[in-house]
């Protein structure tokens, strides 16, 4: 009985934990920044459109609405798989869509000022949520290891995968600070910092974004126990892509409202 619960935990684990970014954490500090750096308008129209709840409230909810039937067409959303024998512009379209085209996609639909209230707030929550995840290397991983899923590698003596690493652990150990703390700690560029790291598309993004993931997977192969001197190799990256996501969040929420 013991071991059919713990089997049971198990697969629960790795259901929840498949194809997410980031983790809460992660989506809290992307768009606590996003909202530091909104006008006074768009603050006004995304209150309403969100119902009173702000943008760090949403921010990670596409990731357990994703695995319930009503949204489970966004699940191939939430990334833009590349192999390693292809470079991000050799990538056919994904049939069902891919985070990059996603985004594009809430961004059209929000500027046509065409939508119901409820279909304006879907789209918002997902926006939001999408401009994280494209922030994520492993989101831009390779199809053939499900994006570092099947990468396993230990986490000092936990078995775990790359992926996972990625999403939660890095965050959680490279600062044990709440997401108020992070936004205090690494949103400090001044404003021609900020407007040069606004520049670009999501594809431009998406393209910086696999330029590191492809260092990682060299970084980290299979197997790899991943200790102290991993996370401090890291750690400057892991602020460097939360804040990115948040101050461009800002931007194209900005643009839109």
């Amino acid at each position: 009985m013991k071991k059919a619960i713990l089997i049971s935990l198990v697969a629960m684990s790795i259901i929840a934990t498949e194809g997410l970014a980031w983790g809460q954490k992660g989506h809290d500090v992307t768009c606590a920044i996003a909202e530091k750096h909104l006008t006074k308008r768009a603050q006004r129209h995304i209150k309403k459109v969100l119902d009173g709840k702000s943008i760090v409230y949403w921010g990670n909810w596409l990731d357990n609405a994703s695995h319930t039937p009503q949204y489970e067409y966004a699940k191939p959303w939430h990334y833009k798989n590349i192999n390693a024998d292809q470079t991000y512009d050799e990538v056919p379209p994904f049939k069902d869509g891919d985070v990059v085209v996603a985004i594009n996609e809430q961004i059209s639909k929000l500027k046509s000022g065409e939508l119901s209230h409820e279909e304006e707030a879907l789209a918002l929550k997902m926006l939001i949520h999408f401009v994280g995840d494209i922030h994520q290397p492993m989101h831009l991983g390779h199809q053939t290891d499900l994006g570092g899923n099947r990468v396993n590698v230990l986490f000092f003596k936990e078995e775990t995968n790359l992926h996972t690493v990625w999403d939660t652990d890095l965050v959680e150990s490279a600062h044990k600070w709440g997401y108020p703390e992070w936004v205090d700690q690494i949103d400090r560029l001044d404003r021609k910092e900020r407007k040069t790291i606004m520049q670009g598309t999501a594809d431009d993004w998406a393209r910086e974004t696999y330029g590191y993931t492809k260092g990682i997977y060299q970084e980290t192969p299979e197997g790899t126990k991943i200790s102290y001197d991993y996370i401090a190799k890291y750690t400057p990256l892991i602020e460097q892509q939360l804040l990115k996501g948040g101050i461009r969040l800002a931007r194209i929420l900005n643009e839109i409202y």
